[in-house]
């Protein structure tokens, strides 16, 4: 990812060397909740490794108080210490969040660069971002997390520039200047992401005029969306075993039985803690998740943390508005992928869960890579999109014309007359037919 240059010295946050030694430590703050420790710190050396470093070390170090300076105990800190000698690491990389003062003061004690789990995954969202939305989107994330952190910037950034006049005066100091610059980037930035977003809204809106239904793989990161998206579609879009392997969504027109078309998108995966930047600057790119007509939530059923990884995809689907009290108001399917990776023993306990109807959703086992179980799910999706619209019928007040408007734009009206209500007042009666994801979305006008 390229920097950010601003003053002549100013020292860029999140740049490390492809190659180079690290070592990740996992502040074990014990929150409820989540993956657990040793999911997390797999997890950590995961996104290092999708970077290209060289995981020498890692371990996990226990919080019981938040040291606002260091974050880590003195001790804690010997301990890091002691590590990045005997493995001769270059880099030191906190899987957590830290602060600035608490980046620049652990820096200073180990004598290394140092930087959080925020840092490092805009570093791999920078090296793969392949659009120019993408780059936008990264560019922004990336300098809202730097505006914070001029403080670590070095001592020239206090230098003060002349103001006007004869005596000029005290002028403003090269930091302010800095920062300036780095917020008419970010409203730059923003307005070229307003142009995308608006862009989008209208293919989206044509996607919805047009008969295609939009089916949307979302997941963990590393579930194997981009594996299915490519059985599915024919396409060659990466799928590597790494943390972040694609990024840009893709589209592509698949064929269901009983459709002549349909819109297969693969999205960006989730991840645990995913950055507050990176969750604002993508909301345009995620949003194509709330126009689909179905969802399909790959998980990677193989992995130990399953179930912690569900609950931090459903919690970025609520912070969409996808999911919200009353459920989901887009049917949700789960393809549980890696289903050949399970001992004999725990997928026959799985089917019998399935069996039972555990779940509160449908779920289907699959395989992206074998192909086991993908016809299964072909065939729901097929099912859901054929056979889920129900005919209802509406009593509208004569001053609700936008639903009646609504209605006509998103249902298959099948009969409409004038009438009035139980009290004599005007309405117009209509019977539609309605899918289940138009009915949530009616339901909430």
């Amino acid at each position: 990812m390229s920097g950010f240059e601003f003053g002549r010295e100013t020292e860029l946050v999140g740049e490390v060397t492809r190659g180079a030694r690290a070592v990740v430590v996992l502040p074990d703050l014990r929150l409820k909740g989540g993956l657990d420790a040793e999911s997390r710190l797999e997890e950590g050396q995961g996104l290092a490794r999708a970077i290209g470093l060289d995981v020498v070390d890692a371990f996990a170090l226990p919080i019981r108080t938040v040291r606002p300076a260091t974050l880590f105990g003195e001790g804690q800190v010997q301990k890091i210490a002691v590590a990045i000698a005997q493995s001769d690491a270059e880099l030191v990389i906190v899987d957590g969040a830290l602060s600035a003062i608490q980046q620049r003061n652990l820096e200073d004690k180990l004598e290394r660069k140092v930087i959080d789990r925020t840092g490092l995954i805009l570093e791999i969202f920078g090296e793969r971002a392949a659009t120019a939305e993408g780059r936008l989107q990264v560019e922004l994330a990336h300098l809202d997390y730097q505006a914070g952190r001029l403080v670590r910037s070095w001592t020239h950034l206090e230098r003060q520039r002349g103001g006007f006049g004869f005596l000029g005066g005290p002028g403003e100091t090269q930091i302010e200047a800095d920062r300036r610059l780095i917020r008419g980037r970010m409203a730059r930035i923003r307005r070229e992401l307003e142009q995308v977003r608006r862009t989008r809204s209208l293919h989206r809106e044509r996607r919805q005029r047009a008969p295609w239904p939009v089916i949307a793989l979302v997941g963990y990161t590393n579930a194997g969306k981009s594996t299915l998206f490519n059985r599915m579609t024919g396409a060659d879009v990466m799928a590597q075993d790494l943390l972040f392997a694609t990024l840009d969504p893709t589209m592509r027109a698949i064929r269901l039985p009983g459709l002549d078309k349909a819109i297969l998108s693969d999205t960006v995966g989730f991840i645990s803690e995913l950055p507050t930047q990176l969750v604002a600057a993508f909301r345009a790119t995620l949003e194509e998740v709330t126009a689909a007509d179905i969802i399909v939530h790959v998980r990677d059923i193989a992995n130990p943390a399953t179930s912690a990884q569900k609950l931090e995809v459903e919690e970025i689907l609520a912070d969409l508005g996808v999911i919200g009290e009353g459920g989901s108001i887009v049917p949700i399917i789960e393809a549980w992928n890696k289903w050949d990776l399970l001992p004999d023993e725990d997928r026959a306990m799985r089917r019998d869960l399935i069996a039972a109807g555990v779940p509160d959703r449908k779920v289907v086992p699959i395989s992206a890579q074998t192909g086991e179980g993908v016809e299964d799910l072909v065939t729901v999706l097929s099912e859901l999109l054929t056979g889920g619209a129900q005919v209802l019928e509406f009593a509208l007040p004569m001053n609700e014309g936008h639903k009646l408007a609504w209605l006509h734009a998103h249902g298959e009206v099948l009969s409409e007359s004038a009438g009035t209500d139980a009290a004599g007042a005007p309405v117009q009666r209509l019977k539609v037919r309605l899918t289940p994801r138009e009915l949530g979305r009616y339901s909430r006008m």
